[in-house]
């Protein structure tokens, strides 16, 4: 399934500012799409490689209060570089209902400003950076979350989305 979006790269991308548009293959044999989520809140968090300490520290919080996401009416879905395969056995191995997007070609991490050059060991190189967006239901960025870390993630993003309805 190819990958679209209507937006470059935009590493600056800040509350207020609209969401870039996307369509990913996921997991469940489902596509996502911002277009499928207009009208709709939405949090799209990008995390490097499925099945991971970190990713799955992320995934499994989110999972967590996935209910309470879904009673207020918040979809969460995942992305990550890796292929639809990947991430589906990771997606089945710890029971993740939301979806996990497949961007192998980073097209949409890029858009976001999260396909960035990375450093370990003395060698750079691009990967993704560990970045959330909580979007609102007109498609506008109301949170921006950069270097997650994953132990606390899903309480920052419930606070952040507490404040978002009551506003």
């Amino acid at each position: 399934m190819p990958v679209m979006t209507v937006s470059s790269q935009n590493t600056d991308l800040q509350p207020g500012n609209r969401a870039p548009d996307f369509t990913l293959p996921a997991s469940a044999g489902r596509t996502v799409s911002s277009a499928a989520l207009s009208g709709k809140p939405y949090l799209l968090y990008f995390y490097p490689k499925a099945d991971t300490p970190g990713c799955t520290t992320q995934a499994c919080g989110l999972q967590e209060v996935l209910p309470a996401f879904d009673a207020e009416g918040l979809t969460i879905i995942g992305v990550s570089p890796d292929p639809v395969a990947k991430i589906e056995k990771f997606a089945t191995k710890y029971g993740l209902k939301f979806p996990l997007a497949s961007d192998e070609d980073h097209t949409v991490a890029e858009a976001y400003g999260t396909w960035v050059e990375k450093s370990m060991y003395g060698r750079t190189y691009m990967g993704m950076e560990r970045s959330s967006f909580l979007v609102d239901d007109q498609g506008v960025i109301r949170s921006v979350w950069r270097k997650v870390k994953p132990a606390t993630h899903a309480a920052l993003v419930a606070e952040a989305f507490r404040n978002l309805s009551e506003a």
